[in-house]
């Protein structure tokens, strides 16, 4: 064997093999971290379902601080300390629900007391019949309703998501969306609120067929001129931008926090059940998953107010046309004709957007958590026990 003795040539190839060492070392440290990247659980996409928005998910890592760890995956069925994270925020979002259910009545009563006080301090003669009769006949139901809802919506919209450590900013980053979609998106709204209208007329008369009523709202409010001012604005303004906040903006976010599918659909059944009557449940769920779609389609509430704004003014307007039989006729043929535009694009939609599907992991944590959160269940007991008594009472 010959000795190594320092020559140049001896040095030359003793660095040339030092340089292939360090070039393998490289490779193989460029290799390892490939490896790591292409095990590691993305957090925005932990249950790798491609039927979901990705721009819409939040960081699963809140729910699994280590879940980008290497090699680690989400497991089928949720471990303890998962069930706790994602209840926690079913329970945000039903206590949400609960609060501002109770909030909105004790402001409503709040109001009316406080009216009725005022009032009858100012004229003491009147009696409590007259200011009923007074109040109802005046801007003054419709002005509380539209302070109430606003207030409530808004502000519990708000607690909520503060709670859930979300921020609210979310509801307005939209995403891809153009003119040519929020028409698309009108025409079918328009679609679903004729057939939904249809359906929830069956129900009313299936009811009324055994001796009950299941419209609970009083059409005597507001028959003054500001009252019917004050009313077109709720309903045609206020109404659909604060509801929005309120089920598209904060539960249907919250709701959303491992299983879109999920979301869209609980936010939908409470958005129907806080109507408090069963024609007008058929109709906002129905409109409810259809809205709760879109928004996530563009990660935003601003296709959904501008479709509800849009289908509460075609409401408006055909209510207030009853008198005239021709633009009655006139108008509703357009509807019907939007329509039938909308579901044509409502069978593209389905095509080209689908809703989200939940992965058989997803489905262990939807409905399956959510029915053991206390908060959760207190608000669809408590909404649904509302709606019956309702009926009952009328």
């Amino acid at each position: 064997m010959t000795e190594f003795d320092g020559t140049q040539d001896q040095r030359a190839q003793f660095a040339a093999l030092n340089h292939e060492i360090y070039n393998l070392t490289k490779q193989l440290e460029a290799k390892e971290r490939e490896y790591l990247e292409s095990t590691k659980t993305d957090a925005y996409d932990p249950f790798k379902n491609p039927t979901e928005f990705r721009w819409y998910r939040d960081d699963y890592s809140e729910i699994l601080p280590w879940i980008t760890m290497p090699e680690f995956a989400v497991s089928f069925e949720p471990a303890k300390v998962e069930k706790s994270a994602i209840r926690r925020f079913y329970n945000i979002g039903g206590f949400t629900l609960v609060f501002q259910f109770f909030g909105s009545n004790l402001i409503v009563y709040g109001l009316i007391f406080l009216i009725k006080y005022i009032l009858g301090a100012v004229n003491p003669d009147a009696s409590a019949g007259a200011i009923s009769h007074y109040m109802n006949n005046t801007s003054i139901f419709p002005a509380i309703n539209m302070l109430t809802y606003l207030t409530a919506n808004v502000g519990f919209a708000f607690l909520g998501l503060k709670w859930a450590k979300i921020k609210p900013s979310f509801m307005i980053q939209t995403k891809d969306l153009g003119f040519g979609d929020i028409v698309k998106y009108c025409m079918t709204g328009l679609f679903l609120l004729i057939v939904s209208t249809y359906l929830a007329t069956g129900v009313e008369d299936i009811f009324s067929h055994y001796g009950y009523t299941t419209d609970v709202i009083d059409s005597d409010y507001g028959k003054t001129g500001m009252g019917f001012a004050v009313m077109t604005v709720y309903s045609c303004i206020i109404a659909p931008i604060t509801e929005e906040i309120f089920f598209r903006g904060a539960l249907m976010k919250i709701f959303s926090k491992a299983n879109q599918r999920f979301g869209i659909i609980a936010s939908a059944m409470f958005f129907g059940l806080a109507h408090g009557n069963l024609p007008q449940f058929i109709l906002a769920c129905m409109l409810g998953l259809f809205l709760g779609h879109i928004d996530m389609k563009h990660n935003s509430i601003v296709p959904s107010v501008i479709v509800h704004i849009f289908l509460n003014t075609m409401v408006t307007i055909v209510t207030e046309l009853k008198g005239d039989t021709a633009l009655v006729l006139g108008f509703t043929l357009l509807m019907y004709a939007g329509a039938i535009a909308g579901l044509a694009l409502l069978i593209l939609l389905r095509k080209e957007c689908k809703f989200p599907v939940s992965t058989p992991a997803q489905t262990r944590r939807g409905i399956a958590i959510a029915k053991t959160s206390v908060g959760f269940v207190i608000a669809f007991l408590l909404n649904v026990a509302y709606l019956v008594f309702l009926i009952a009472i009328t």
